[in-house]
């Protein structure tokens, strides 16, 4: 037993030295090719990859700004004969960074999009940002910025205390606070936690609103898909940071019948699910 914590100390280490990138978000649309139109049409992304799986009853499409290698992308699901989700009150939003908000806001418009926050400035400061919905109902902020490698640049979750929340998304998935903005004024607090800077890299922001400690998940979003060189070794780090505060595993590292990719999944304290998805096995799915 006195060996057990240097071990585990080597062990924690791991995730900082480990090769990870956020590789996409998946959830699930009524309607797949309508979201595809939207999200080519309106917010300027590419449809990446396509595959129709009739034998299990479903589709999927992989979206983005650039090549899977390098760029963070979507993956939607669509579910045969299922039309509408619960989108709950936990997930907040995605963002896309854009050089004119004014610009998309009007493309977005002009097409029929639905605006929920005109393009301006935020409130006490100059960011420019906007809000609009896509068919099925999931926000998307767009922010104004100059270029960047990442255009789709946040994922925005809710969670119940963030302090609990930092430390777990440092100790058990390797990331950085990039920074906190705490709003009294709006009773909220924000936590950005990536692997770069938040102008480099897509980000995931944690956003605690005071005194609310549960939100209703749904069944629209799905997770966060991150890579690692070893899922085995991170299914491991998983395990120890679950006992320390909270979450659990709910499948454990390995290849996954039909596309072998190793893969394992885990949710986290407030139950918001991520996959941690072997490298290589990965890069070999894209070709």
């Amino acid at each position: 037993m006195a060996e057990a914590a240097p071990v585990n100390a080597a062990l924690l280490e791991w995730p900082k030295k480990d090769k990870r990138r956020m590789l996409h978000a998946v959830y699930r649309v009524g309607d797949l090719e309508r979201t595809i139109k939207f999200y080519t049409e309106c917010f300027g992304m590419k449809l990446l990859r396509k595959r129709d799986i009739p034998e299990e009853k479903y589709s999927y499409a992989f979206l983005g700004f650039g090549p899977e290698e390098s760029h963070f992308a979507v993956e939607l699901t669509y579910n045969y004969g299922v039309h509408s989700y619960d989108i709950g009150s936990g997930f907040g939003h995605f963002a896309i960074a854009t050089q004119d908000v004014y610009k998309m806001v009007e493309d977005i418009k002009a097409k029929g999009g639905t605006v929920t926050r005109e393009a301006g400035p935020v409130k006490g400061g100059t960011t420019v940002i906007a809000f609009v919905k896509d068919p099925d109902g999931y926000l998307f902020e767009l922010i104004q910025r100059g270029p960047t490698p990442q255009p789709l640049c946040q994922v925005m979750l809710r969670v119940g205390d963030l302090e609990r929340s930092i430390k777990f998304y440092e100790k058990a998935l390797g990331m950085k606070l990039l920074r906190t903005i705490d709003n009294p004024q709006y009773k909220y607090t924000l936590a950005m936690m990536g692997y770069a800077d938040e102008y480099e890299t897509t980000v995931v922001e944690l956003t605690y609103n005071y005194g609310v400690t549960e939100y209703t998940k749904g069944n629209a979003y799905a997770q966060l898909a991150i890579s690692t060189d070893d899922v085995y070794k991170s299914g491991e780090v998983i395990k120890l940071v679950t006992e320390e505060l909270g979450g659990k595993i709910t499948r454990q590292p390995g290849p996954i019948p039909g596309i072998n990719s190793k893969i394992g999944f885990f949710l986290d304290p407030d139950g918001w699910k991520t996959a941690l998805v072997d490298n290589e096995d990965f890069l070999k799915e894209l070709q």
